[in-house]
């Protein structure tokens, strides 16, 4: 009997990870058995391979399909080596340009003259090292990525190499039937993420006249052809007493998750919108108000409130942010980040960056990991600054922090994120702020007394206990 692995599955190996699989259009990787991964190396419809109950099992998870002599595999399903190590992921800054003027992100549009974009070539280059690289998903991003004259082509050509677009970070400006109908067509469909700050607040905080209708248009218009919208709004003094009324607009609208996000301290913010800028804790306290109204609203969106809390109305549970590890027992060779570890970031003058988070303060301070425009991808995968940063573990970590050393709670925070304690402290084993005043000042209790009613899928009983 002849078999051939199925279009949708893929099988790979690289550095540390000598079995995996991927499935079309999921991001990640998973690992197979040595029994499972020997049988799929041999379904390439050239084998012989008696049928047994490990063929029959494979073939009932749709791993391989019986097949003719010479049927092989696709291109894209065979087995295939790197000699690095395992990144999934890529977040590609494909332009820094915009057609907004927000008053709080260095990428506006006043300063698109001062921004970097990827030539189309330059691009289709690095795709090819992604593909080499066993990268499989991406995030396109900006400043505005359909700005990008090359935008769409650049989304053809992923998927003309077999990886995909699993979100599309973007303000909706450009978002038009036809391209949705292009997205369609190519089998594209991206978690759409599209800024939204606020009824009655969007157009002064994007500096354009209009922008509220046109966004909550482009919205609509991606509901209304099948596409998953989540809102990523930003959270400041002068838009708190909006936050309810909007989540109920886009609720009622079909958006699946609206993201909160502390809008932070850079410059151009502060000389824009001086003392809106909320504090640490003071945001903590402005989400929990936020939360108590929403959780008895009926409303079945998902709330994703930054480095706080995850809660999901339909399963009535949510999870804190800073419960990294709810038993307190973590691994010492575990990432600092896990997130870097699976998602490489590129900008858009060509850096590779642990995160886009930190893009900004290491541009600001001449901080360079490696630029793919004069190192392949490849061999900054292999080893270097890039690698070091994004490798370092938590015994690393703990070697070179003392106070998250010392901490009673790092056993369940682990340091936090590593790109808010670069932030805060000027080092990259900095502690993350915004964790530490999470434990020290009770926030874990009152985020339990807030959602009560709900489950906490990050229940830590240490300190349940200590505050009955």
């Amino acid at each position: 009997m002849y078999y051939r692995l199925s279009d949708n599955i893929a099988l790979r190996s690289w550095k540390f990870v000598p079995r995996a699989y991927y499935v079309k259009d999921d991001p990640y990787a998973k690992g197979l058995s040595k029994e499972e991964f020997d049988t799929l190396l041999l379904c390439d419809g050239e084998h012989d391979i008696a049928p047994d109950d490990m063929t029959n099992i494979l073939e009932k998870r749709g791993f391989i399909e019986k097949c003719e002599k010479g049927a092989s595999p696709s291109e894209w399903s065979m087995h295939k080596s790197y000699d690095h190590r395992y990144f999934p992921k890529m977040n590609f800054m494909i332009t820094g340009k915009c057609n907004y003027n927000c008053l709080h992100c260095f990428n506006a549009a006043d300063n698109a003259p001062l921004m970097t974009q990827w030539s189309f070539e330059d691009t289709l280059k690095l795709l090819d090292q992604a593909k080499d690289c066993g990268i499989h998903a991406f995030t396109i991003t900006g400043g505005e990525p359909m700005v990008h004259p090359g935008f769409m082509d650049i989304v053809r050509e992923i998927y003309k190499r077999g990886m995909f677009l699993e979100e599309l970070n973007t303000n909706g400006y450009f978002i038009t039937p036809e391209i949705l109908g292009e997205f369609a067509d190519i089998g594209c469909a991206p978690l759409i993420k599209i800024s939204f700050d606020g009824i009655g607040c969007h157009d002064w905080m994007r500096n354009h006249k209009g922008a509220e209708q046109r966004t909550l248009d482009a919205i609509q218009l991606c509901i209304d052809n099948g596409f998953e919208v989540m809102a990523q709004t930003q959270v400041h003094r002068r838009n708190l007493d909006t936050l309810l009324p909007t989540a109920e607009k886009l609720d009622s609208m079909g958006v699946s998750r609206m993201r909160l996000i502390r809008t932070t301290e850079v410059t151009r913010w502060a000389e824009n919108a001086p003392d809106s800028c909320l504090g640490i804790e003071e945001y903590y306290g402005a989400m929990l108000d936020f939360m108590s109204g929403y959780k008895n609203s009926g409303m079945k969106m998902d709330i994703v409130v930054w480095q706080f809390m995850k809660a999901h109305p339909v399963s009535k549970t949510y999870s804190l942010d800073a419960v990294l590890c709810k038993s307190g027992k973590y691994k010492a060779t575990d990432p600092v980040c896990k997130g870097n570890r699976g998602m490489i970031g590129v900008t858009s003058g060509g850096d590779i960056v642990p995160c886009l988070q930190m893009s900004g303060y290491y541009e600001e301070f001449g901080i360079h990991l490696g630029n793919l425009h004069d190192t392949p991808l490849k061999e900054l995968l292999s080893s270097g600054d890039y690698m070091s940063e994004v490798c370092r573990n938590l015994h690393k970590f703990l070697k070179e922090n003392q106070k998250c050393a010392q901490c009673r709670y790092f056993g369940y925070c682990n340091g936090g994120c590593p790109a808010l304690g670069l932030l805060f402290t000027g080092n990259r084993c900095g502690s993350d702020l915004t964790k530490c005043l999470f434990y020290e000042n009770g926030w874990y209790d009152r985020c339990v007394k807030t959602m009560d009613g709900w489950l906490n899928l990050t229940r830590v009983e240490e300190f349940e206990k200590t505050n009955t």
